[in-house]
């Protein structure tokens, strides 16, 4: 849940967009504005979010209006799209059944106590720790390797492939754009598991500090 509402915030977020723009000179690298660039990525996101199957963007480029992206680029963007879409689906689906779960076994029906809810979530944030520590090594030391296996996954064509001479999807989001775009997400959900963990963790002392201090009090003297 948490990977996938990341996923989906840096889908969506212009801002991110904008800072891949100016940290690697997106309009240098293309020969186009920069205010036809950020018209480009506002027309992405809402893209990613609508019904059309295929995106038309045109750009003026020496007093003429061209398309943004060839076809190869356009066709590429509709698996991207569907990507994203598979990826909000499991985002939604994933916190409608956290919600449930809470709901429906800690809060509604009581079937647990909300000590078993905060040792579950302890755990569960901790493994997610352990996996991003795992997943952020082999990005330091792999990361064009495990691009290449992302692509070699999640597409069922080389349209991926572009070249970063001509093609204009590629020069306004290059490697590196997409590294920083990884490790961004990765950070975000670390730091979100990292707070999930320490609420819990600080809950269950509370709870057994609560449970410890009448006992105690009930003890004789010496």
């Amino acid at each position: 849940m948490l990977v996938t509402s990341n996923v989906r915030w840096a889908a969506n977020e212009v801002g991110l967009y904008h800072y891949g723009f100016d940290r690697y000179d997106a309009e240098a690298a293309t020969g186009i504005s920069r205010s036809e660039l950020d018209r480009a990525a506002d027309k992405l996101v809402r893209y990613f979010n609508n019904d059309d199957e295929t995106i038309r963007i045109f750009v003026q480029e020496d007093d003429r209006r061209v398309p943004l992206f060839n076809e190869r680029e356009t066709s590429h963007l509709t698996d991207v799209k569907n990507l994203f879409r598979t990826v909000f689906r499991v985002q939604e689906a994933s916190l409608a059944f956290a919600l449930a779960f809470v709901v429906g076994v800690f809060i509604w029906a009581a079937e647990a106590p909300l000590r078993i809810l905060a040792r579950m979530l302890l755990q569960a944030s901790l493994f997610t720790l352990g996996l991003l520590a795992l997943f952020g090594v082999l990005a330091l030391v792999g990361f064009d390797e495990l691009f290449l296996r992302f692509h070699l996954v999640a597409f069922t064509n080389d349209l991926w492939k572009l070249n970063s001479a001509t093609d204009h999807l590629i020069q306004m989001f290059p490697r590196d754009f997409w590294f920083d775009a990884t490790m961004l997400v990765a950070g975000l959900t670390a730091v979100e598991a990292v707070l999930l963990a320490s609420l819990s963790a600080v809950y269950l002392r509370v709870r057994l500090r609560l449970k410890v201090g009448p006992v105690a009090a009930g003890q004789p003297g010496a």
